[in-house]
């Protein structure tokens, strides 16, 4: 009988040699490569804390999260857009865009400044430009709407007129505004001029007096054949929209040259003429707000109150300009004998709660205004176009309103005191409003598009907390750094604590594998080391 010769492996002997290997390894480490590892660690945290900062500051998002949202997330599996619960949330969403959109709708400042004789003059003096490329493209798309129809090409000043309005250089409009004048007198030749060619508001004011002229002549013909065609249809109501908005830009030139009872005359007669006309375009000037702050440098708060009850409806939409400008008559009855102290001790007043609930209900709707009218906040010149309950509506309101305020004694004290308490009556997160609809989500979006953000600093409610990663990163970067630091001081007491740290973080991997050693073959486990 043959004997057989039995090989057995011995217990283990990979483990030790993994061990032995891993010792060496950490002793041949030098406190240099403890330093270099943890500087190197340091400076790619923090380089990457520098760009999601900036990031976040320029589009109000952590670019990882929005990276891992937008393309890891459908390649780890995502929802299945084919389940029914999927269409639902899709056509949510779409419901919710839809919204979105509505409520970040564009209006036309009704007190945009000229832009010859204003905002080229701040871009003169300072060499910045204080309006966007988005809000000069919007302005261009409002005078198309404005001041061109169909039938322009039949006669050939406007057919030049409606090109003009089409071009992006400044220079190529008013020399094809020149050129439509030699042809004939052309209402919205000078127009054009006025507002971009004018270097003064006085200079303004006398081209808009001719296209006044001109304006009535072309209104008072179409007038008389609006009802022989739609052709004759559409230019009435260009030539209306022409002849309203000369009355109202010479209503404004009027009120900057200090003749303001004759600019509220002018402004009350085109709100007659607004009421009386059913052309959908006249309502977007807002011409009533233009009347408001007349009145209120007129101190004629009387007849401020009744253009409030007129406009300040609830089928009406409403303006920071109507909100505000209720808060301010409220404040001025009991502004002047306010005192916060006083207040404390005794309680308010039912004046006072009045003037209190008036300035929460303005701040609701426009939180930014009370940091500009406080000045906490630096001003710019408003642009052409904003956004009702953004940072560009607030601009605009404090830009022309500031000084109403500041007249009513004890006004912007009131308002100090009480404008922050709005925000502990308005539901966080901001599922419902309480006085309005929920404040929008898009206004920070839309603001970025119409003001300067190269000089100015966005106004964002509510306010953005941190990314998580952006804290991460920070906290990385000082831990990483503070170990440089420590290594490059302390390298030998840095070094024990090293290797003790990197052998309590083997030890569970080693007892897993004493584990495994112990329930498997001596046999397998001898094949598994060789493989």
């Amino acid at each position: 009988m043959t004997g057989r010769l039995t090989v057995t492996a011995a217990p283990g002997p990979a483990m030790f040699g993994t061990e032995s290997s891993l010792s060496m390894f950490l002793n041949t480490l030098t406190p240099k490569f403890y330093v270099a590892l943890t500087g190197t660690s340091s400076l790619i945290s923090g380089l990457i804390l520098i760009f999601e900062w900036w990031y976040f500051r320029k589009y109000g998002t952590s670019f990882i999260e929005q990276v891992s949202v937008s393309h890891l997330r459908p390649l780890l599996g995502g929802v299945d857009s084919s389940s029914p619960s999927s269409s639902n949330t899709s056509n949510g969403d779409a419901d919710s865009n839809r919204q979105s959109v509505s409520e970040c709708k564009v209006w036309r400042n009704p007190l945009n400044l000229f832009r010859g004789a204003e905002y080229n003059r701040y871009t003169w003096v300072t060499g910045r430009e204080p309006l966007t490329y988005y809000d000069m493209n919007l302005s261009a798309q409002d005078h198309q709407t404005f001041f061109t129809c169909d039938s322009d090409h039949l006669r050939p000043a406007d057919a030049i007129m409606q090109k003009a309005w089409r071009e992006r250089n400044p220079q190529a409009r008013i020399s094809a505004a020149h050129e439509a004048l030699e042809l004939e007198d052309c209402a919205t030749a000078y127009i054009l001029l006025a507002e971009e060619e004018a270097t003064t508001i006085m200079e303004a004011e006398r081209l808009f007096k001719q296209a006044l002229k001109a304006g009535e002549g072309c209104y008072r013909r179409s007038q008389q054949l609006q009802h022989h065609g739609t052709q004759y249809e559409a230019q009435h109501r260009r030539d209306t929209n022409v002849l309203v908005y000369i009355k109202r830009r010479l209503a404004m030139c009027s009120r900057k040259l200090g003749r303001t009872r004759e600019a509220v005359k002018m402004m009350r007669d085109l709100c007659v003429f607004q009421l009386m006309k059913e052309f959908p375009l006249l309502s977007m000037f807002n011409i009533h707000e233009n009347l408001l702050e007349s009145l209120l440098e007129l101190q004629n708060y009387a007849d401020v109150q009744a253009v409030l009850a007129k406009y300040d409806d609830i089928s009406l939409p409403k303006s920071a300009t109507i909100c505000y400008t209720a808060a301010l008559l409220k404040a001025r009855a009991v502004s002047d004998k306010f005192s916060p102290e006083a207040a404390s001790r005794r309680g308010l007043s039912t004046a006072e709660m009045n003037a209190v609930e008036a300035i929460h209900r303005a701040v609701e709707f426009n939180p930014h205004v009370p940091k500009y009218l406080l000045e906490m906040k630096s001003l710019i010149l408003p642009p052409e176009h904003i956004l009702k309950r953004g940072d560009s509506e607030a601009i605009a309101y404090t830009f022309f309103h500031l000084q109403h305020w500041k007249r009513v004694e004890g006004a912007l004290n009131l308002l100090h005191c009480t404008w922050e308490g709005t925000f502990r009556m308005i539901p966080y997160p901001l599922e419902k409003g309480h006085l309005f609809y929920p404040y929008p989500i898009c206004t920070e979006t839309a603001d970025r598009e119409l003001l300067p953000t190269v000089f100015h600093e966005v106004s964002v409610y509510p306010k953005k907390e941190l990314p998580f990663f952006i804290l991460f990163t920070a906290g990385l970067c000082s831990f990483t750094a503070m170990l440089a630091l420590l290594t490059h001081q302390f390298p030998e007491l840095m070094g024990v604590f090293a290797k003790a740290f990197l052998s309590t973080l083997f030890a569970p991997l080693n007892f897993i594998m004493e584990k495994v050693e112990s329930i498997l073959p001596s046999s397998l486990w001898h094949q598994l080391t060789r493989i």
